[in-house]
């Protein structure tokens, strides 16, 4: 199955890799160096932590490398205007409960969900059930306390 990502989560996955790479790891590199200069290595809590965290740092560098090559970047903004009354992974929807309060939400990919900002993966129980849908529709969403039933409102593509 494919794995989508949006431009910008593309570009801040890249971001953190770079980051990575070229300043938190060459840091820790230098630090367990020093560390490991002291001399007894058994008991240098210094070397330790130090190299503890020089292989986090290497298995989320790893993780990002495979990650990257494995991603399909999908830019909303170049979605033909004919395909913009839907909603699709990328779009920005307005949504408004029973009671009346909007809320809007991003369908973004797993790598980008932030609850807090209303980014949510277009494989959640949300996202799947606003996926195709236009302004006017009904998305009914399973949840544990029953079902929710939201009205699309308006769908943007940024």
């Amino acid at each position: 199955m494919a794995v989508y990502i949006t431009r910008r989560g593309a570009k801040a996955l890249q971001a953190e890799l770079h980051e990575l790479r070229a300043r938190k790891r060459p840091k820790i590199v230098a630090e367990v160096a020093e560390a490991a200069a002291q001399g007894d290595r058994s008991e240098n809590a210094e070397y330790i932590y130090g190299k503890k965290k020089l292989r986090e740092y290497d298995r989320r560098i790893h993780y990002l490398v495979k990650r990257l090559e494995s991603l399909t970047v999908i830019d909303p903004g170049e979605r033909p205007e004919g395909a913009r009354s839907r909603v699709f992974f990328g779009a920005t929807v307005d949504v408004e409960d029973d009671e009346g309060v909007q809320k809007t939400y991003q369908i973004v990919g797993e790598d980008e969900i932030d609850l807090a900002t209303g980014r949510i993966s277009w494989r959640s129980p949300l996202g799947a059930a606003l996926m195709k849908k236009e302004v006017g529709d009904v998305a009914t969403v399973r949840s544990p306390s029953g079902n929710i039933d939201l009205s699309v409102v308006a769908i943007r593509w940024e």
